[in-house]
């Protein structure tokens, strides 16, 4: 049987549209060789740059692809999106299982993971699952750095209003004695850099006087701390107690004395005695006086037996 040109160029071009079309879908993640997938939609907020054709893994094993997405038509979820993916392989799971998105690569590629539950009742196809989006390193940075970055735009703001009204404040005055300031305070560093300087050079000039007066010192305080045994070693105690016993016997001669007892004391209670010694003390005053004004009253004497004739105070 001959077949015609047009019929080969039949088939070939059945061939190629069918090779086309299987292609296609297979780039859309559906596989038109598995004639049943099972299908589950997943609802997210942000799919976060997932497509269709995306892996869907288990454990890291695909096990099928994502097969469209789509916005939620219901009005109180309007903006959400809805996954569609396939799974074809005969791996079971419960209705509580969750789909997560995840970055599969640091290129930014990601993929949906299906993290399965097996308690409750086996998801059917077309079941709806929970969606979650997992957090890749980049957005985590992104999270943290997000509220440093308005935090220092807040400082930035706050430092520039601070210097503007610190260069309003400052007038030209203000500035000329702060620059003289400045000028002073590095003139004073270098005078304290010199006297710096000159005291090494001193210290190091005086090293060996230095250390004899520090051996001296050393031989000082060995001597005080010798000093400090022998006292710590002597009899303390009975020199104490002998100062104690003296000042015991001061005190009660000091308290005879206050009662009158003994020569001190009657001296010091007894008045008559007071006022005898005390006229005692005049008359010899007196006497003394006397003796000194008129001293022929009271010295007679002659080398030859000479009767002096008697005092005359008249002749005087």
């Amino acid at each position: 049987m001959k077949i015609s040109r047009e019929l080969k160029t039949g088939i070939v071009a059945i061939i190629i549209i069918a090779a086309f079309i299987w292609g296609y879908n297979f780039m859309k993640g559906q596989n038109l060789f598995n004639t049943s997938p099972r299908t589950y939609f997943a609802e997210f907020n942000n799919v976060q740059g997932l497509n269709t054709a995306s892996a869907v893994t288990v454990n890291g094993m695909q096990v099928g692809k994502v097969i469209d997405i789509t916005f939620n038509e219901n009005a109180s979820k309007r903006g959400q999106l809805i996954v569609e993916f396939g799974v074809e392989n005969d791996f079971k799971f419960s209705k509580n299982t969750i789909v997560k998105i995840y970055s599969a690569s640091l290129m930014g590629g990601k993929s949906l993971a299906i993290i399965p539950s097996y308690e409750g009742e086996n998801a059917l196809s077309g079941a709806f699952l929970k969606g979650e989006i997992e957090s890749d390193i980049f957005a985590s940075v992104g999270d943290i750095l997000n509220p440093l970055q308005a935090k220092l735009e807040s400082v930035i703001v706050n430092a520039d209003s601070l210097l503007l009204g610190l260069n309003q404040t400052i007038d030209k005055d203000t500035r000329r004695n702060i620059r003289s300031t400045i000028s002073n305070l590095n003139i004073t560093v270098s005078n304290f850099k010199k006297s710096s300087i000159s005291l090494d050079e001193l210290l190091s000039e005086n090293k060996d006087k230095l250390g004899a007066s520090l051996a001296n010192v050393e031989i000082a305080t060995e001597n005080f701390v010798k000093i400090s045994d022998s006292l710590v070693n002597a009899n303390l105690s009975q020199t104490i107690t002998k100062l104690k016993s003296t000042i015991s016997n001061f005190d009660n001669i000091l308290a005879g004395i206050d009662r009158g007892e003994g020569s001190i004391g009657k001296l010091m209670k007894d008045e008559a005695l007071y006022s005898n010694l005390e006229n005692a003390s005049k008359e010899l005053e007196e006497l003394l006086r006397e003796m000194k004004e008129n001293p022929k009253r009271f010295v007679h004497f002659s080398l030859f037996g000479k009767k002096e004739k008697e005092y005359n105070p008249n002749e005087e």
